[in-house]
């Protein structure tokens, strides 16, 4: 997936990992290979460099004129920024390049088509243009201060070869034109790339087509659900950003899209979703997730909640999501079958002798004497809360069983309860 496309840069996502194939299913992606396994010294580099790439440890790639980049993770997490050059081709060449492709109208064809036959490396070979590099041509550089290739340009060198695979337009931006530049070109030399007449609208009448439904052959079945999330993008380019964007907030809002996305899909294949989140819990939500404290204050600041107010909305997203939040945020009366049934429930969930004095409040109780406290969800069920530095925050998960509930949080507490001599329900 290309994030951004200009000009003069396009910058990819970051690819899974690679698990089970080879990286370069195209002659020309091997050939790409094997102009950096032919050159590179250090034979241990390259093999720790695949086995960073078939983890998934490259982040995006940056394609510019001469010069890709990403940052290479090792496998301690430390980040390298990467760095490979390949010589652009020169004004003359291209021009060379260009005449030969427009001469020719299945040249221009195969590279819409995503293709790079040899004959057409072979013709601009010919006009004395080599697209492809050769030994020695993939110049690396990167901050870990190898001077040869080290494994993670290495690793980048094998991700690009998986981009090729898809797109060799990719190899043309490194040699100094984008595609765009190129069609454009092409056009101008009359390289066949008219559109066709047309006598009257294309396609089908969507009647016609929906009655046909039935002779077309069945969808193929649902892919299996991936083991997890994918690996989000990196925005660490040499591009800056454009005023009033945040890349560090940009990268943390990926992260946790391709979670939700990763739950979502599999909620939609087990048939039901969860109802969309309120703006409240998507905050929670967020800032559950870890972000980094500038967009943890961005998060507190935008929720109206402050900074310890969205810590204990976090803490209760932790325990219990939407339910939970809705449990720390809002106080309700409690009546009718409600209030009797709740008063039954904590009148059998201890014996008499063992049962803590608690004081009622709305659909909260609190143990007299004590920091703790039971409140009561709309479902029925019981969370337990406890007082700290005079608020009361989240100290657990739920449970139909109020004396459940409150044993993990009054086990911390037990030396504070005073003995209990009955019960004011």
């Amino acid at each position: 997936m290309t994030l951004h496309e200009g000009d003069t840069e396009r910058t990819f996502a970051a690819l899974p990992p690679a698990h089970g194939r080879g990286f370069a299913q195209t002659w020309w992606g091997q050939a790409w290979l094997t102009a950096l396994e032919g050159t590179a010294l250090d034979s241990t580099q390259l093999k720790t460099g695949r086995r960073l790439a078939r983890a998934g440890a490259v982040g995006a790639v940056s394609v510019r004129p001469g010069r890709l980049t990403a940052v290479v993770q090792d496998r301690d997490r430390t980040a390298h920024r990467a760095d490979v050059l390949l010589a652009e081709l020169s004004p003359d060449q291209w021009d060379r390049f260009l005449d030969m492709a427009a001469e020719r109208a299945g040249h221009v064809a195969a590279l819409l088509d995503r293709e790079m036959p040899p004959h057409l490396v072979e013709d601009a070979a010919d006009a004395g243009v080599e697209l492809l590099p050769g030994l020695g041509d993939l110049e690396p550089a990167c901050d870990c201060g190898t001077w040869d290739h080290c494994a993670h340009t290495a690793a980048l060198c094998y991700q690009v070869a998986r981009l090729l695979d898809q797109d060799p337009f990719v190899l043309l931006l490194m040699r100094g034109r984008a595609e765009t530049t190129v069609l454009d070109d092409l056009q101008t030399r009359g390289g066949g790339m008219s559109a066709p007449e047309s006598s009257g609208p294309s396609g089908v009448d969507a009647v016609e087509a929906y009655a046909g439904g039935d002779i077309l052959p069945p969808l193929p079945a649902l892919p299996p659900l991936p083991g997890e999330p994918g690996v989000p993008p990196s925005l660490d380019t040499e591009t800056p950003p454009a005023p009033g964007v945040d890349p560090q907030a940009l990268e943390f809002l990926a992260t946790r899209t391709a979670v939700r996305a990763h739950r979502l899909l599999a909620e939609a294949l087990r048939g039901g979703f969860d109802a969309e989140p309120t703006l409240t819990q998507d905050v929670a939500r967020l800032a559950a997730g870890a972000p980094g404290r500038e967009v943890a204050d961005r998060l507190a600041d935008g929720s109206g909640r402050g900074r310890e107010g969205l810590a204990a909305a976090v803490r209760a997203w932790q325990h219990g999501e939407a339910a939970a939040l809705s449990v720390l945020d809002e106080e309700w009366c409690v009546e009718g079958d409600t209030l009797a049934r709740a008063r039954a429930a904590l009148e059998s969930a201890w014996d008499a002798d063992e049962r803590p004095e608690l004081r009622a409040h709305g659909n909260r109780w609190t143990v007299v004497g004590a920091p703790v406290q039971l409140r009561l969800g709309r479902d029925g069920r019981w969370w337990p809360y406890r007082e700290e530095r005079g608020r009361w925050l989240p100290a657990g998960g739920a449970a139909q069983d109020p004396a459940t509930a409150l044993a993990a949080v009054t086990a911390a507490a037990s030396a504070e309860l005073p003995p209990g001599e009955g019960s004011s329900l």
